[in-house]
């Protein structure tokens, strides 16, 4: 045996096992759940046949036990009892806690009765062989012609067999249904490739054995082509199950980064206002500095709401889309139209500081719709700058769209656009 091909079986199995690791926190916390109970049993059965089809294990398990070839029903039971595991994950998935639980319940008793039985054949079936010759990599052929062993072997071939196509079917199927969610869908094909590549490790299995049976060789099928098929199925398998989740959490991270990094504008003009910049820690988890840096942003506004212009705003938006923006653009254009506007008169008004008589005069005027206002005006409104922090912080990353904006209105009343 080489050592690449020891290697093989152990790749799928690192792989299969990443694939559990990921998987087996839901597992365990929903554990109720029959296709997460049907999803983990599929990546047990899947390490365990690959950790225990590996040429040294299978030497080593005939060695322990001291029985020839004991290693064989072994392995063909885990192989069954990952078939029998693929049947059930698709009915969990197809029928799953609807009003069809009944059915799935006969579906899932009939698949486990089924392939248990297989498993017990298997075991009869080599008690009543005659196999003393240990055989490593090609038993399969080399005992082909014996009764009872030719029985057994074409009887976890064909279940093996049979599992493979009805799943490989029905997963494509599923993989072409309208409004998956996209990391699904490419997990879904990962998966449904997976088992076509197991439909041509039985195809190499069952020609290599067939040809044993019209006396001739074609060894070098179960020796070579099924391994290599099987390693590469095995690994498609687990990729299809790492996808959608590997998929979602990279997105969710990617969209969570990209919301942290579009918010830079915005947070760099607060920091005018504050004199300061977000609470910064590198062991803050990405979510953490998202909100860090909102919080931050809308403490900042609210400093600024007794320098904001309601009118000033409204101004700013007529102009913007008299100027051609789209609806919600031109909000975004006059909000931010109208947030360095108060930045600028909070300055000047840091700028000239007023006698202690006056300073209660000097912010009336200096805020014009104030909660304070004895006029009863009401505060200025900051509910679309609380709220939509994204769209300004962007708009503010365009500062000749935003003057643009600015200089239409501050045009004399006549030069206005009919909008206005």
């Amino acid at each position: 045996m080489s050592h690449g091909l020891y290697v093989s079986f152990w790749l799928p199995t690192v792989v299969l096992g990443a694939a559990l690791a990921i998987k087996l926190p839901s597992i365990l916390k929903l554990w109720r759940d029959p296709l997460l109970r049907a999803v983990g049993g599929l990546l047990v059965f899947a390490c365990a046949v690959f950790v225990f089809a590996a040429p040294k294990t299978i030497a080593w398990t005939n060695r322990v036990t001291g029985v020839p070839n004991i290693a064989a029903p072994w392995v063909y039971s885990l192989l069954t009892a990952l078939s029998a595991s693929w049947l059930l994950l698709i009915i969990a998935w197809r029928n799953g806690r609807t009003e069809r639980s009944a059915q799935t319940r006969r579906a899932t008793r009939w698949v486990v009765s089924v392939y248990a039985g297989v498993v017990v054949a298997l075991w009869v079936l080599f008690a009543l062989a005659d196999v003393p010759v240990e055989q490593i990599r090609d038993l399969d052929t080399y005992y082909a012609n014996t009764p009872f062993m030719r029985e057994e072997i074409l009887l976890y071939l064909l279940a093996h067999t049979v599992a493979c196509s009805v799943t490989a079917r029905l997963v494509w199927n599923w993989s072409r249904t309208e409004g998956l969610d996209a990391w699904l869908r490419w997990g879904l094909r990962f998966l449904g490739a997976g088992y076509v590549t197991n439909l041509l490790f039985s195809a190499a299995k069952l020609t290599a054995v067939g040809a044993r049976w019209t006396g001739h060789d074609l060894d070098w099928l179960n020796t070579n082509i099924a391994p290599s098929a099987a390693c590469i199925a095995a690994t498609l398998v687990a990729i299809g199950f790492i996808v959608p989740h590997a998929g979602q959490y990279l997105q969710e991270r990617w969209r969570i980064r990209r919301r942290h990094r579009s918010l830079r504008p915005l947070s760099r003009l607060m920091r005018s206002v504050t004199g300061a910049r977000e609470p910064f820690d590198l062991r803050a988890t990405p979510e953490l500095r998202l909100i860090r840096r909102e919080t931050f942003i809308r403490d900042a506004l609210l400093q600024l709401a007794r320098y904001l212009d309601d009118d000033l705003r409204a101004r700013s938006y007529d102009a913007g889309v008299a100027l051609g923006f789209e609806r919600g653009r031109a909000q975004a254009l006059a909000a931010a139209v109208t947030l360095l506007d108060a930045v600028e008169a909070r300055e000047r008004s840091l700028r000239q500081p007023q006698p202690p008589a006056a300073a209660s005069s000097a912010a009336s005027a200096t805020s014009p719709a104030t909660s304070a206002d004895p006029s009863g005006s009401s505060r200025p409104d900051t509910t679309y700058l609380l709220r939509e922090i994204q769209a300004v912080s962007r708009v503010l990353r365009h500062p000749v769209d935003i003057q643009a904006v600015r200089a239409h209105a501050a045009a004399p009343a006549e030069s206005m656009s009919t909008h206005e």
